[in-house]
């Protein structure tokens, strides 16, 4: 059943990172189309995350951190997504850090509600003190030796060694070797109250619109380019190659059940409170391909 009622317009939160202009480009700009109005809102991820948390926005990136604290009312789209291999959030530092008392370092993080944020906290339990900082400034705050350690994210991983920093833990390879999943850093979700037909819909959109964009990367790369100013064309095309992959076209098999272990291992661990007898299968918004 569709419970948009006399919605007009769909709100729709995307962050202004290489990944996510590259996939939402058709999207936003009329290649493909959609039954609603699209109102576009590009702000950071954990601004993004604060907006599902507030519940004043029907569909979003986030991260998947926030999924395991708005279950019951966001579902999973199963296209869009940042996940893969070889590309996890990494902790560095100006010199080697004792892994053994991180309670004692102060450590920067892109966002308490990001999933640097919670893979940190299921790597190291003892760690105490954590400094929220937008991400683009973590790498610049260790340098200073305003923090001890700090997780980076996006881009910055193709450019802190400019700094002079070092890492002292891939996250993602410790959740690869951990787990045999591969890293579900984000992905798009969607208020249930929009209906499942409506759902299905904007998912396959969504799709399209991450087809659309790999058969035409000439024609997304100015809307790339324009919200991400700061970065040199290289950063940017290493960046679309790092996180937009098979994963995004579809999260498949092995991206759901990452997922479903990351708020398994949240519940279990960490911050989240959602009911043990839910069934993760039900946060997918269409079947299985």
């Amino acid at each position: 059943m569709d419970n948009t009622g006399n919605k007009e317009e769909i709100s729709l939160g995307l962050s202004p990172c290489p990944n996510d202009t590259f996939v939402f480009y058709a999207l936003l700009h009329n290649k493909v189309s959609l039954p609603y109005k699209i109102s576009p809102l590009i702000a950071d991820v954990e601004e993004l995350n604060q907006r599902v948390l507030a519940r004043s926005i029907d569909v979003s990136k986030v991260s998947f951190h926030v999924l395991g604290h708005v279950l019951d009312d966001y579902m999973i789209l199963r296209s869009g997504g940042a996940m893969g291999r070889g590309c996890g959030p990494l902790l560095l530092a100006k010199a080697p850090l004792d892994t053994r008392n991180f309670e004692k370092y102060r450590i920067a993080i892109p966002g308490r509600y990001t999933t640097a944020a919670l893979l940190l906290k299921l790597f190291a339990p003892g760690v105490k003190e954590l400094v929220p900082m937008n991400f683009a400034l973590i790498a610049k705050s260790v340098a200073r030796g305003e923090v001890d350690g700090g997780i980076i994210i996006h881009e910055t991983r193709f450019t802190y060694h400019d700094l002079g920093l070092i890492c002292i833990q891939d996250l993602g390879a410790w959740w690869e070797k951990e787990t045999g999943f591969p890293i579900p850093l984000g992905g798009i979700i969607a208020r249930r109250s929009l209906g499942m037909e409506l759902l299905r819909i904007i998912d396959a959109a969504l799709k399209m619109s991450v087809k659309w964009a790999f058969e035409n990367p000439d024609a997304v790369w100015g809307f790339v380019t324009k919200h991400a100013q700061e970065m040199s064309q290289e950063v940017m095309k290493r960046h679309i190659d790092l996180y937009v992959n098979r994963y995004t076209l579809d999260l498949g098999v092995d991206g759901i059940r990452a997922v479903e272990f990351l708020l398994e291992q949240g519940r279990k661990k960490g911050p989240f409170t959602f009911r043990p007898d839910m069934d993760l299968q039900k946060l997918l918004a269409g079947p299985c391909p």
